[in-house]
């Protein structure tokens, strides 16, 4: 049995080869495959699962080199999602996805069905979500267009979950001229489940019906996969129809009728329907089951008339699953879904024949050998090098940049800095997310470091956090990298957990680069240093490629999504001082280092230097000693350093809670030796502030830990400001001060966007 094209079908000509992405080389080896020509839909098929954002046909060589084993990992990469135990039985799913292209060109529903996308993900293997996390990252607030995003995407991501009941816990914001024409908007998701209830996206059994299951199909985000493989231009940006547009309340019924389905028995395998739709789901389902399938396009439950098999396989609509049943099991499948209101349609089976096979009624429109549209994609080894701008930016003397007059006064910077978009409170973005829904959040966005969700009948919590610094993977790729994993594993130590596993999202420009593949190289080679190092292994992620625009490339943005285990969720610890009286002591040690800091980038507008160094054997000694102090009850609060260094750390710690701010007396004279600015501002690895009540217990935990420690200060009640002595000039900074500059920086940009909104469409407004 062999395919052939339908009626009406355009004849494969090289434009068309060309307008599905496929480059020569990559079509011949598709004819040679086949033994003929392919039929449009086969095209098609091939142009989603051979996409860089299905295939990682450019990157899979690297992240192979990544740790992925441990103890606890139940679930590493090549599922929809990686699992680990947790004790007692219990195991967390998780996963982070990007849709950047979609929230660059229709911000609200890119968002959102991102959100919805990475919950799918996590359900799937069987998991209740119990968290969302967000990654974002834009272009300066001063831009309309910019300002215009913001609230798209933080609204998108806001209604979604909010909607769905999931509560949005967690994350990270950065803004940055690199990401004006590209912002990214990663997802993850985290989920609670049984070990018992783990189940994979693996078709098997001979004779078993597939199912599609969920929301009907229409033609909304076609070409979806294939449209995140691009680089952004007016032309791509035409492309908008490709978004797909969600429905949460229909998310969550799926949800729940997925999670019944897998405690009921009837199925053996099931996956979301994401990129590439039906045809990813069904390809990689056969795959890994390494089985034949065949599917009936007129059997899908679609909601627009007249859709070919090429439109019902490639759209990409939302809230949407694949189900293989157990042979005999259908009618209680529909059962299920019929209670939640939702379609389900037998649409193939499992064979033995080992092919993929795609029939319109008896037509076969489309028809690979075994499983090779899948095992068959093109791998590339790109050249690697790394440019002689990049070195010249890495090399540059950053101490030779002259101070503004401004600067004389060292409590200037730190206010300014506490008003930069990127350090400043995102109260603003996450007063729009329910952080409490389910009352499982013990600690949500903007108290600690990373949040913390205690795990119900236990006394048990889980810690979770995003992060990653792009201007250092942009100045030092590997450096970047390994402070990505390092940063965050601090964070997720800092509230009090031990950190345990990864997922990552790799945005990066194009690949074919030999600059912006040194970059991406270089970074996953990184953080494979940290997660050995931090013993955090990779359980999954995605890989996000063609972040740029005619403007240039991103920065290099390798997202850490981290999970780490509180044994008792009484430790976890909060970032804002607590009592007057408590000694303040500086985890790690200060360093001369100001390259890439936001420092320079925000008072100078210069982007050079070498980043700091990252010691990771020092990491996980920090990590070590500063939870066994927080499990010795020794820790009142503590914070990393991280962008703004220590005097920004400082301030935050003050008045990081609005309504109950502190002050602080700080002494810096054993640091002297240091440029001021440098000890102030710059943002030297490996340091944590901690307050406590008893300092000499902290400070012998460290130097058993081989941790440097000292007190630097105490913490004061409110009206005591900020005070920073010993330094080469004093910094006085009053408590109204810096709650003015941390907290009212987003909301008053963001009150300019609103006022926009009135007056103009957002379509019309400047840059858009």
């Amino acid at each position: 049995m062999s395919a052939t094209p339908r009626p009406g079908d355009p004849v494969i000509t090289p434009a068309l080869v060309a307008e599905h992405g496929l480059t020569p080389f990559e079509y011949e080896k598709l004819v040679a495959m086949l033994e003929r020509t392919p039929t449009l839909t086969e095209l098609g098929v091939i142009s989603a699962l051979w996409s860089e954002h299905c295939s990682y046909k450019h990157s899979r060589p690297v992240l192979k080199t990544l740790p992925t084993q441990a103890p606890w990992v139940l679930q590493g990469p090549g599922e929809n999602a990686g699992v680990i135990s947790i004790g007692d039985g219990l195991a967390v799913a998780f996963k982070i996805e990007s849709h950047n292209h979609p929230s660059a060109v229709e911000p609200y529903q890119g968002a959102a069905t991102g959100v919805g996308g990475i919950l799918r993900d996590v359900f799937t293997m069987g998991a209740r979500p119990i968290a969302m996390l967000n990654s974002l990252r834009f272009g300066s607030l001063e831009t309309p267009r910019v300002r215009y995003l913001v609230a798209g995407v933080v609204k998108g991501i806001g209604d979604y979950g909010n909607c769905v009941g999931i509560p949005t816990v967690a994350g990270d914001v950065m803004f940055d001229a690199a990401y004006e024409g590209n912002p990214l908007v990663n997802a993850m998701c985290v989920g609670l489940m049984k070990e018992e209830d783990l189940i994979t996206a693996k078709a098997q059994g001979i004779g078993n019906p597939i199912i599609a299951v969920g929301a009907r199909t229409g033609r909304d985000g076609i070409h979806g996969a294939s449209f995140a493989s691009e680089d952004l231009s007016e032309e791509n940006e035409a492309k908008r129809p490709r978004v797909q547009v969600g429905d949460p309340f229909t998310e969550k019924l799926l949800l729940e009728a997925s999670l019944e389905l897998i405690r009921s028995g009837h199925i053996v395998a099931i996956q979301d329907m994401g990129a590439a739709g039906l045809t990813s789901s069904s390809a990689e389902m056969a795959e890994r089951g390494d089985v034949g399938v065949t599917i009936d396009t007129t059997k899908v439950p679609v909601r627009e008339e007249g859709m070919t098999p090429y439109e019902t396989l490639l759209s990409e609509s939302q809230e949407r699953m694949l189900v293989v049943a157990k042979k005999g099991h259908e009618d209680e499948v529909k059962k299920i879904l019929t209670k939640w209101d939702l379609a389900a349609e037998v649409i193939g089976e499992v064979i033995a024949e080992p092919v993929y096979r795609v029939t319109e009624g008896d037509r076969v429109v489309a028809e690979f050998p075994g499983t090779r549209l899948v095992t068959d994609c093109p791998q590339y080894h790109p050249e690697a090098k790394e440019s002689e701008q990049a070195i010249a930016r890495r090399t540059r003397d950053v101490h030779a940049i002259a101070e503004l007059p401004n600067e004389s006064d060292p409590a200037w910077t730190l206010e300014r800095l506490l008003q930069a978009p990127t350090i400043a409170s995102k109260h603003w973005i996450h007063r729009q997310y329910d952080s409490t829904v389910r009352t499982s959040t013990v600690m949500g966005p903007g108290h600690g470091d990373a949040a913390v969700i205690r795990i119900r009948g236990s006394k048990k919590a889980l810690a979770v956090k995003t992060d990653c610094n792009g201007r250092y993977v942009f100045l030092d790729p590997r450096v970047g990298g390994r402070i990505a994993v390092a940063e965050t594993a601090r964070n997720v130590a800092c509230v009090g957990a031990t950190p345990r596993a990864i997922t990552n999202c790799l945005n990066f420009g194009n690949p074919r680069k030999p600059e912006i593949f040194f970059q991406f190289r270089e970074a996953v080679y990184g953080m494979g240093d940290a997660c050995r190092a931090l013993e955090t292994p990779v359980t999954g992620g995605n890989v996000s490629l063609y972040n740029e625009n005619p403007q240039g490339a991103v920065y290099p943005t390798p997202t850490i999504g981290m999970v780490g285990v509180l044994d008792d969720a009484a430790h976890a610890t909060a970032m804002r001082f607590q009592h007057a009286g408590d000694d303040i002591v500086l985890l790690g040690e200060n360093t001369d280092e100001i390259g890439g800091s936001e420092y320079l980038a925000w008072i100078h507008g210069v982007v050079a230097g070498a980043p700091p160094q990252v010691n990771l054997e020092g990491e996980k000694k920090l990590i070590d000693a500063l939870l066994e102090s927080i499990r010795a009850g020794k820790v009142r609060s503590a914070h990393d350093c991280s962008e703004g260094g220590l005097a920004v750390a400082l301030a935050e710690c003050c008045v990081a809670d609005r309504a109950r701010p502190m002050g602080a007396m700080v002494d810096l004279s054993a640091w002297t030796a240091l440029p001021l600015r440098a000890l102030l501002f710059g943002e030297a690895q490996g340091r944590v502030v901690v307050s406590t009540a008893d300092s000499a217990a902290v400070l012998a935990i460290a130097k058993r830990h081989g941790v440097p420690a000292r007190v630097i200060g105490k913490v004061a009640v409110a009206d005591a400001g900020l005070q920073i002595r010993g330094a080469a000039k004093p910094v006085t900074l009053s408590t109204a001060r810096m709650l003015e500059a941390y907290h009212e920086a987003l909301p008053k940009a963001m009150a300019r966007a609103a006022a926009e909104a009135v007056t103009a469409d957002p379509a019309t407004v400047e840059g858009h």
